[in-house]
């Protein structure tokens, strides 16, 4: 399916196959098996050093290193996640990619209809933004260390760098001037991108499937406002039978799009409240300005997630509300008393706003990002204070 392929393309490279339908049978092969549980082992072993290191940090006092290797861990913990959800639910993940593929349009005619091209240019456009800015979030990270010690110490020869990591971790033994250091350079570089993908191919996927649901939601609001009622009731029901018929297809979408992506959005949330906190926090305590640069991206980048998910889901709710507003337009004042009857019941469900849900705890739209922003501020006002005292 054209919605899916960008987030495929970052499954595929960290060795998940997300879904299996008839038009793309099963992939999967020992190398991609091999991919996968190499990166979640190597991501693992990454963020167990990440912990330890916070614990060291704590204990030794070293405030602004533990909010640092703090964000890290939430930046791993919100691609593991995602990764594993969308492991773990690809049957009904399958299931949903094929329902969606029952009700997509076929043929030129009917993508005319469906405005397909258009959704589909808006969600392709999105999706390579995102993708290219997570991709120069997670490799400036990577190679930070790398280009400051050649930029720095090998170039301008202002400073001696040495040998550093992209992350903080602890380690048993000391891994300066031998082989292990390039070991570790690899190792982290391969977590950094791994993490990375997992929370890109997730959103893209979300990004892919909600633009679907609201190409449906628009076209049947479309059907119901311009179709031409008459006076035969018989006619008249037929055509609104199948337009309920559609619509509950429609909403039957996105219960199991929210019981896929819901755990991973509640994550997402709390996990983004704490690493936009952590992140501005750092930028305030005074750092040079390259690594202010790298900052500003991290800040920026989960900023950019939070916001790109809200969006979506206020395009959900926006389109599945305007369906009743499209259903008042419709010419009733022609039709039979009795189909004006069962219009106000086809009217009154859309009014019951069809969110994109982070589990039962939350309906995602714009003010969403609001709400996340202002409680983080919070916790940095709480940081800035316990820094200061």
């Amino acid at each position: 399916m054209k919605f899916m392929k960008y987030a495929v393309f970052f499954y595929t490279s960290v060795g998940i196959e997300p879904y299996t339908v008839a038009s793309r049978p099963r992939k999967i092969s020992l190398w991609s098996n091999i991919l996968f549980w190499s990166n979640v082992i190597n991501l693992s072993v990454i963020v167990l050093g990440e912990f330890l290191y916070l614990a060291v940090a704590l204990s030794d006092g070293k405030f602004i290193e533990a909010v640092t290797v703090m964000s890290y861990i939430g930046f791993v913990f919100v691609g593991m996640s995602k990764m594993f959800f969308i492991w773990w639910k690809k049957p009904d993940l399958s299931n949903l990619v094929t329902e969606l593929e029952h009700i997509y349009p076929e043929g030129k005619a009917e993508e005319e209809i469906y405005r397909l091209d258009s959704y589909l240019r808006s969600c392709s456009r999105i999706s390579v933004t995102y993708a290219l800015l997570y991709s120069i979030l997670i490799w400036t990270f990577n190679l930070f260390s790398i280009m400051q010690f050649l930029v720095y110490e090998k170039w301008l020869k202002i400073r001696v760098v040495g040998q550093t990591l992209p992350y903080l971790m602890y380690f048993p033994w000391n891994w300066e001037g031998n082989w292990s250091y390039y070991v570790l350079l690899v190792s982290q570089n391969f977590a950094g991108h791994t993490s990375a993908s997992g929370q890109i191919s997730t959103d893209l996927l979300l990004c892919a499937v909600a633009t679907q649901v609201v190409m449906h939601f628009d076209h049947l609001a479309r059907i119901v406002e311009n179709h031409e009622l008459s006076g035969d009731w018989i006619q008249n029901s037929r055509f609104l039978a199948k337009a309920i018929h559609y619509h509950q297809r429609i909403l039957r979408l996105m219960d199991v799009l929210n019981d896929i992506f819901g755990v991973p959005l509640l994550l997402n949330f709390m996990v983004s409240t704490f690493v936009i906190c952590f992140v501005g926090f750092q930028m305030t305590v005074g750092v040079p300005p390259d690594i202010m640069i790298k900052l500003s991206l991290f800040l920026f980048s989960s900023m950019s997630q939070v916001y790109l998910i809200c969006h979506y889901g206020q395009l959900i709710a926006d389109a599945s509300s305007g369906l009743s507003l499209a259903a008042y337009k419709q010419n009733w004042h022609k039709a039979d008393v009795r189909y004006r009857r069962a219009l106000v019941f086809f009217i009154a469900r859309p009014q019951r706003t069809t969110h994109l849900k982070a589990t039962i705890f939350m309906n995602i739209t714009r003010a969403t990002m609001t709400d996340l922003l202002q409680i983080s501020y919070k916790f940095f006002a709480l940081l800035r204070t316990m820094y200061i005292k």
